[in-house]
């Protein structure tokens, strides 16, 4: 939107959206059809885009759509049990789902990646026994790099009333959830960039 009053929705990010919005830095400039010159980015790049017929540029409209992509793949969670994997394979909201104890809602093994899994398929067969397939279908948070506590903090507020997650890869993005109840959701303010220091900053 550009004035809060009329919305569109945004087209689908591609790869090559996804794999230029990683390489350029700097915020936003709040003007959708700003275009950065891909050829002060990433020379290799620029060269390909003008071998194929393409402009060597970046409109913000693109970053902005690959930015929001990224952030739901990398930091969008979801609580344990919130959702079921069926025998055939599908992915449905979990009816029975009542929410996490305060005590397991204060534990990163607790939340998944609401994304295809990566880590669990490089997981042992030892491992994956003491797995539920129908829950642990995702990739947990405690293995997020760097390990532990290194990518997120979690705070309980109103006295354990409600359990929030913070991002330090992305900062800016707020998980909560009430523990006990089927309230959870993540919001994102930030300024669209991801803390590439964070290594350096633990």
């Amino acid at each position: 939107s550009l004035n809060c009053l009329d919305w569109s929705l945004l087209t689908p990010a591609t790869k090559e959206m996804l794999a230029l919005a990683e390489q350029v830095k700097g915020r936003f400039q709040g003007d959708p059809s700003f275009e950065y010159s891909l050829a002060e980015i990433n020379a290799e790049a620029a060269a390909r885009l003008v071998e194929s017929g393409k402009e060597p540029v970046m409109k913000e409209e693109a970053r902005l759509i690959a930015t929001i992509e990224l952030i739901d793949r990398e930091v969008g969670i979801v609580p344990r049990g919130a959702f079921v994997k069926t025998p055939l394979g599908s992915v449905h909201e979990n009816r029975h789902f009542e929410g996490l104890s305060l005590e397991e809602a204060k534990k990163l093994s607790s939340y998944f990646h609401f994304t295809d899994p990566v880590n669990l398929k490089n997981k042992t067969l030892m491992e994956k026994a003491d797995l539920d397939p129908s829950t642990d279908f995702l990739d947990s948070l405690e293995h997020d790099i760097p390990r532990g506590k290194g990518s997120w903090s979690i705070q309980l507020e109103k006295a354990g009333a409600v359990v929030l997650l913070r991002s330090l890869l992305w900062l800016g993005l707020t998980f909560y959830h009430v523990p006990m109840t089927k309230q959870f959701g993540y919001v994102y303010f930030g300024t669209g960039e991801k803390n590439l220091d964070l290594p350096f900053m633990l």
